[in-house]
């Protein structure tokens, strides 16, 4: 049995990451944490893991989760994951982080972005990213894998192809994309009480949103040239779901033909990425770890349309594909569903 923690098992990705979990029959999840000065059941948090997994969340020390686990998810805020990882990697634990902590490459960067000075700055730019589809062969060995932000991993996985080929320029791109409103955590806010975004949408983040950054830098590694993009997320009446509706501009006149080819070569041998005809609907990858994408024309203007479940592939299901490669399991034992 390869036995698990989760740390900051309150949250929605948390709850997804549990239900995967307890899809394979060779993890054993020993170990959950909270914030919480209390020790509640996990079943008072997520009651629809009654009589599923009967553990406590605990107030537990990296030695404390190290004596129980050999992976850990830590699905904490960022700043607090930095301060709990070198610690539980140097108790020999295994680490995929959901937070941002460790996905940008210069703290200089991060601090300007999340506002903090990063106290593990060693870790940056050597950490492996963990978007299986780029990077699958640096996974398995790894010890700490940055999970890749909700609508970062849609945006990329919908541009990278391009990128990748040389077909789109680097800079003037234009990336609209709506979340649904569980991408906004669970602790409550003014803006995503039911009365406030319910029959509303509207954009927010705009210039300042913290998954700028990381879509540039990966999108600059991908392609070899810096990346610019012009990024703006919208809060939809929704509970779950990203839709990334992407603006590049060509380097050079293509079909939308040969733009489907090369997506489908790019992503050949990768299982939660579908190159698809029609325009992606958030309902279709629902509940799922699958990304789906396509391209159109208006005029001579492409665009590019990529669509995620926000939890699963944006969240915890891109980290249970990292935890399995890591583990030595199928890439996709507990995701198909």
């Amino acid at each position: 049995m390869t036995k698990v923690a989760i740390m900051g098992a309150t949250g929605y990705a948390a709850l997804e990451l549990i239900k995967i979990l307890l899809r394979n029959p060779d993890v054993e999840i020993v170990a959950l944490t909270s914030r919480s000065e209390e020790s509640p059941h996990i079943s008072e948090i997520h009651p629809c893991l009654t009589g599923r997994l009967d553990l406590c969340c605990e107030a537990l020390t990296p030695a404390e989760i190290a004596e129980r686990s050999d992976f850990v998810f830590c699905a904490l805020p960022h700043v607090a994951s930095m301060e709990v990882i070198p610690d539980l990697l140097a108790e020999g634990c295994r680490v995929v982080d959901l937070s941002a902590d460790y996905r940008l490459s210069d703290p200089a960067v991060y601090e300007k972005w999340y506002h903090h000075v990063h106290i593990d700055p060693t870790r940056l730019g050597s950490t492996v990213y963990g978007l299986p589809e780029l990077w699958s062969e640096k996974i398995p060995d790894a010890d700490l894998i940055a999970n890749p932000g909700c609508y970062t991993s849609t945006a990329i996985l919908g541009l990278a192809p391009l990128m990748a080929a040389g077909l789109i320029e680097p800079t003037g791109i234009i990336i609209d994309a709506k979340s649904g409103v569980s991408g906004a955590g669970r602790n409550p806010k003014l803006g995503t009480l039911y009365p406030e975004c319910n029959e509303s949408i509207t954009a927010y983040g705009v210039g300042t949103h913290r998954h700028t950054p990381e879509i540039e830098e990966v999108l600059t590694t991908v392609g070899g040239k810096e990346v610019k993009i012009t990024f703006t997320p919208h809060l939809t009446p929704m509970n779950r779901g990203i839709l990334a509706t992407m603006y590049p501009r060509l380097t050079k006149a293509v079909s939308r033909e040969e733009l489907l080819g090369v997506y489908r070569t790019f992503y050949e041998g990768k299982p939660f990425v579908r190159i698809i005809d029609a325009i992606p609907a958030t309902k279709n990858v629902s509940g799922t770890n699958y990304c789906d994408i396509s391209v159109q024309f208006a005029g001579d203007q492409l665009i590019v349309f990529s669509a995620t479940d926000n939890l699963i592939k944006g969240a915890a299901g891109v980290a249970v594909q990292n935890f399995n490669l890591m583990a030595g399991y199928p890439e996709t034992t507990g995701l198909i569903v």
